[in-house]
């Protein structure tokens, strides 16, 4: 981390439909603070805030109250240069056909670069690279029509398309759905190594709390509009009461753990990534394969 804040969110209060009977509180005080290269994730019950959070970190939304500063830009003054701001932070949106609207999906990937008045020769390059990023192939699908696409193939596409635009953060609203686990994997892996090896920015939003485990440094819990808990996902997988509290839900690995710790087996609870889980495991096995021998000798 580079100690320098790119993402500061300081009391962000939100309202739909204001002075309508049909409005709606979305933020409340909201609170979020992002190091450049950090990964932030966010999480929360539907209808929590965490969408329209992170529509205000573009300008898609600009702040009714509070403060939104992002890359050191405040985002409240009127004279913001949106096109600058939305080259520097890429938002995919949980609906990837919101984002697709060119016939073919070059073309497609392409358009964001297009129109920053980049060379052919550049723009090529980095389609060819978003591409290889998400898992396609580029010289196979780069002239196939974009309505053919299967769920997971258009959330794919969206995704490259924003990153040819080599954005400074990379912003994600539930960024595997609809792939397939080994689709999953691979763009988790991709996007882990953007953030670690390139020093992108991610912040993204999932219900997926083994995504959130394997990616993220820091997690905010959202509810009710505004930031309930914050901290490491140790921090925050580890605080049995808190979860409970709050209604969140774990990593499969979590749940393990408290399970066999309610079954009187002493294990560590924080041990929630796959590999020290199945560690943990192996040893209440050990345990009681060495219990019943002995049970057997006597």
């Amino acid at each position: 981390m580079t100690g320098r804040p790119i993402i500061e969110i300081e009391n962000l209060s939100h309202t739909y439909m204001k002075g309508t009977p049909m409005e709606h509180v979305a933020l409340k005080g909201a609170n979020l603070y992002a190091e450049e290269g950090e990964c932030i994730a966010i999480i929360g019950h539907t209808g929590s805030g965490k969408s329209t959070l992170i529509q205000h970190f573009n300008g898609l939304m600009r702040p009714e109250s509070g403060k939104v500063i992002i890359d050191g830009e405040d985002l409240s003054k009127k004279k913001v240069d949106l096109k600058t701001l939305r080259q520097k932070v890429g938002l995919v949106f949980q609906n990837p056909e919101d984002q697709i609207f060119e016939k073919l999906i070059g073309d497609d990937i392409a358009y964001g670069p297009f129109k920053l008045g980049l060379p052919i020769k550049e723009v090529r390059e980095r389609v060819k690279w978003a591409m290889d990023v998400v898992g396609l192939d580029f010289e196979e699908i780069k002239d196939r029509q974009t309505f053919a696409l299967s769920g997971g193939q258009k959330r794919k596409v969206a995704l490259a398309g924003i990153l040819a635009l080599k954005p400074k953060i990379l912003v994600l609203d539930e960024p595997t759905a609809g792939l397939d686990p080994k689709s999953r994997k691979e763009l988790l892996d991709k996007i882990k190594r953007l953030n670690k090896d390139e020093k992108l920015t991610v912040v993204f939003v999932s219900h997926n709390m083994e995504e959130v485990a394997m990616l993220a440094d820091r997690v905010y819990v959202m509810a009710g509009g505004t930031d309930v808990l914050t901290g490491t996902p140790k921090e925050i997988f580890t605080d049995k009461e808190k979860l409970q509290h709050h209604q969140i839900g774990t990593p499969e690995t979590v749940q393990v753990l408290y399970k066999l710790t309610d079954l009187g087996y002493q294990v560590n609870t924080e041990a929630f990534s796959v590999l020290e889980a199945a560690e943990e495991i192996m040893k209440v096995l050990a345990g009681k394969k060495e219990g019943s021998e002995h049970v057997q000798r006597i």
